[in-house]
């Protein structure tokens, strides 16, 4: 048996930026994991001009639950004025969709 989980992709300007975004994310519980999938060198279009920048990408593994909630996080905590966030939802193993749904559920206080 499978189960879904929402994997969401960005680019964030250096180590350091990625660092922090991930321990920020993971310490709230919005993600089982975060892989920083290395350097990335990015073409674009930019207010009018052609831009060009050495980025990290990240790539997040979260549950259906907390997807939007991550979004929202990224987009407040990240650096650019709009910043790449790419959503899509896979089927996992059952092993690690469970993995990944009890790593991202929020801390009961009693």
């Amino acid at each position: 048996m499978s189960a879904n989980v929402t994997l969401m992709m960005t680019t964030v300007p250096d180590l350091d930026t990625a660092h922090k975004l991930a321990a920020q994310v993971l310490e709230a519980r919005l993600a089982a994991c975060v892989s920083q999938q290395g350097a990335v060198h990015s073409t674009y279009h930019w207010q009018g001009k052609l831009e060009s920048a050495q980025e990290i990408q990240m790539l997040f593994k979260t549950s259906l639950a907390r997807a939007l909630e991550l979004e929202q996080f990224i987009q407040k905590h990240h650096p650019y004025d709009t910043p790449e966030i790419l959503c899509w939802q896979v089927t996992a193993s059952a092993a690690y969709g469970q993995w990944v749904n009890a790593e991202t559920q929020r801390p009961l206080h009693v």
